[in-house]
């Protein structure tokens, strides 16, 4: 399959050949659901904690006597039920992180690309980096593609550490490198700006 590649001014300048088993396969939407679920998982931190009648630092009285009040039975004031107390079934620190299998989430990224193939996302432009890694000038680049405040997605052909600087002062804007892409960004991305040499690098990488 075919696709468009446009200079920095986005102007078309030719065409090159996508791989269909990356770019043109049919979505697996459950695929796409699971990577972005154990993305979002192994990205929690997992230090939420509670303290339980066992740890709170508190009076061990009685807050009254056992008889003659007319009230229920009282332990000491760590009860969960009385205020300041500890807290029932809280929250633990725990590691919410998982593995997915390698095959599930090299379907979800190939059906990821093919998505944005298909909903007219994908848009390849020339290789270019920033030799004074100044956002003044990728943004200039990028409002030739996309409207300002839409979430974009740009994916290097390589860790430009230049063009990582020039992106950090743009809040819409995410950089991914071709080998480490984000299922999350990619499926909410409005567009997805990718170099020349990273869609042939995805053909080989992704390819079968």
């Amino acid at each position: 399959m075919e696709a468009k590649v446009f200079s920095t001014n986005g102007k078309e300048i030719k065409s090159i050949e996508l791989n269909a088993d990356v770019f043109g396969i049919e979505v697996s939407n459950g695929s796409i659901y699971h990577a972005v679920n154990n993305e979002l998982a192994n990205r929690r931190v997992g230090t939420a904690c509670t303290k339980t009648r066992a740890e709170v630092n508190y009076s061990n009285t009685k807050p009254f006597k056992q008889k003659g009040t007319g009230n229920a039975r009282r332990g000491d004031k760590k009860s969960p039920v009385m205020v300041g107390g500890g807290t029932i079934f809280g929250p633990k620190p725990r590691d919410y992180s998982y593995t997915l299998p390698k095959k599930v989430k090299r379907l979800a990224m190939k059906s990821l690309l093919s998505l944005s193939v298909q909903e007219e996302r994908l848009v390849l432009v020339e290789d270019f980096t920033s030799e004074d890694g100044k956002t003044k000038t990728l943004a200039g680049i990028l409002k030739n593609f996309v409207e300002d405040g839409k979430r974009t997605v740009l994916v290097m052909k390589d860790d430009d550490a230049m063009l990582r600087r020039a992106a950090r002062n743009i809040p819409y804007l995410h950089v991914l490198a071709y080998d480490k892409l984000s299922a999350k960004e990619l499926l909410y991305g409005r567009k997805v700006i990718m170099l020349e040499t990273a869609a042939k690098n995805l053909n080989e990488f992704y390819g079968d």
